[in-house]
Order: structure tokens, then C-alpha cells, then sequence
């Protein structure tokens, strides 16, 4: 499936990573670092109603490009199988890899994003009744 089947736009722009970074809430994982904020993603008004904004990154402190291209693999598998259930809608979401995310079994990393969902208060059943961040 891609992304935007699911309601879910990539963030590609280097500033959507600073106002994520800069603006919202954050949870470090041992599998990942998940960053959310009010989302402002660029391709929201497509048509669009419930867009989620989701964007990867890993620093050369986690390895070469292989290691950082396989850990945003994981990662976006990770956010196919979890977001479209679970994450809030209208909301941007960066998910940063760590060195553990290439050791992690793929359940435990379903897991670490489940917890920073619910961590950041951005499930989608909780985010109605959670103070706006």
C-alpha cells in the first residue's frame, strides 16, 4: 500500500522537520525516537480530511548508508502496520532510528511505537479527550 492510500504524506522538507522538532512533544523509545506535532503537512489539502504526516530520519551516528537506509525501512513498515489503525489524526510525525533498531525483533519495534503513541498522547481514541499539544 502507499502512503497516501492510507492518509498518511510524507514529509520530505527539512523545515517540517525543524517544526516537529522545535514545536512538539517527543518520546525515545529503545527501538526508536518518535517527535509529534499539530500537523501542517504540505500535501494535507489534497482532498484529504484525516492526514497524517510521517517523516524518517537516522543520523551517521547509527552506521553507514546501508545501516541508516535498512533502519527507515524498518521504520516505514513499522508505520504501514501501526499508524493507519492507531495514530491521531492531523498530526505530524517524525520518527528518528537508533542503533537498536537494526538489533530489535519487529514485534518489539511495533511495540516502541505503540508506547510512543501512547507516551505523546497521539492514539487516535485518546487524542480527542487529550489537551491539544
Amino acid at each position: 500500500m502507499r502512503y497516501n492510500e492510507l492518509g498518511l504524506v510524507r514529509l520530505k522538507r527539512r523545515v517540517d522537520f525543524l517544526r516537529v522538532a522545535r514545536a512538539g512533544r517527543r518520546f525515545a523509545a529503545p527501538g526508536l525516537v518518535l517527535q509529534v506535532a499539530e500537523g501542517q503537512a504540505s500535501g494535507a489539502g489534497k482532498g484529504m480530511e484525516a492526514t497524517v504526516g510521517i517523516g524518517f530520519t537516522a543520523s551517521k551516528k547509527v552506521g553507514n548508508a546501508v545501516a541508516r537506509n535498512r533502519i527507515k525501512r524498518r521504520l516505514r513498515a513499522a508505520v504501514t502496520e501501526v499508524m493507519p489503525k492507531h495514530a491521531a489524526p492531523h498530526r505530524d510525525y517524525v520518527l528518528i532510528g537508533r542503533k537498536a533498531t537494526l538489533r530489535r525483533s519487529y514485534a518489539d519495534l511495533l511495540a516502541d511505537l505503540l508506547t510512543a503513541l501512547r507516551r505523546t498522547k497521539s492514539l487516535a481514541g485518546e487524542a480527542e479527550t487529550g489537551a491539544a499539544l
